[in-house]
């Protein structure tokens, strides 16, 4: 989806490869099998730190502390940002009292350092706030990438 948005975004023509997960296509990519690919910073901070792989941007919308000599897509391609990013949900019907302890307890384990740290190193962010504001983040993202799939064609296999 990602390459997809760089396509449009950025008018360049490049194919895009569907891999069945980012093991595998690390593995083409390290042996030379694929040129360029857009890959989860997580799975392939390693091989960036190592020398393996030469990292040409970032898809945040910023750069990376972590990785500060490498510039954000958004330098080149001005609005560009595609990141991860992972939540907890709970049913539509669990109480408020309960929504907001686990809310209240979810960002103090975030604010940790050991956290922030461990995930920092993995190239993460934490993106700590409101039930309301995962929501927006939810929404914001559905919509953005709701316009890629429409751009593109993608349909579902």
């Amino acid at each position: 989806m990602a390459g997809e948005m760089f396509k449009i975004m950025a008018g360049v023509d490049m194919v895009i490869v569907p891999y069945r997960g980012t093991g595998p296509m690390l593995i083409d990519l390290l042996s030379g099998q694929l040129q360029v690919t857009i890959a989860d910073l997580p799975a392939s901070v390693q091989y960036i730190r190592s020398g393996s792989l030469r990292a040409l941007a970032v898809t945040t919308a910023e750069r990376l502390p972590e990785l500060p000599g490498i510039p954000s897509i958004g330098e080149f391609v001005p609005g560009f940002e595609a990141m991860g990013w992972q939540g907890i949900g709970a049913p539509r019907n669990t109480p408020a009292d309960v929504i907001s302890k686990l809310n209240q307890t979810i960002n103090a384990g975030l604010a940790s350092p050991v956290v922030k740290a461990r995930l920092a190193d993995l190239g993460m962010r934490v993106l700590s706030g409101s039930p309301g504001d995962f929501g927006k983040l939810i929404a914001d993202e559905t919509e953005k990438w709701g316009k890629v799939i429409r751009a593109a064609n993608i349909k579902a296999e």
